[in-house]
């Protein structure tokens, strides 16, 4: 029997959390970049622009592990029908309703 899995693709939560915290990041570095930077705030630091470059470096991250190491999806999943854990189907009351 041929081995007919594919990959997770936009399905996986790896890709899924590394686009929102690579978004993030944009927003945060051009913030960082073009807006005020408000150092007295932070202590003398650009906040806006440090976390963003983190983020971006983090979702990115996400993005090269679920390329690098895709998650295998089979095609044919065959139904458990010995697991006591797993709970049984509701019955449907007779008269169609």
């Amino acid at each position: 029997m041929a081995d007919t899995r594919h990959s997770a693709g936009v399905f996986d939560i790896r890709t899924i959390i590394g686009l929102l915290l690579a978004i993030y990041g944009v927003i945060l570095t051009l913030m960082g970049l073009f807006a005020d930077p408000e150092t007295e705030k932070t202590g003398g630091t650009n906040a806006n622009l440090h976390a963003g470059l983190v983020l971006l470096a983090v979702g990115t991250g996400f993005i090269a592990w679920a390329r690098l190491r895709p998650i295998k999806v089979p095609d044919h999943v065959e139904p458990v029908t010995d697991d006591p854990t797993r709970p049984a189907p509701k019955k449907r009351p007779r008269g169609g309703h």
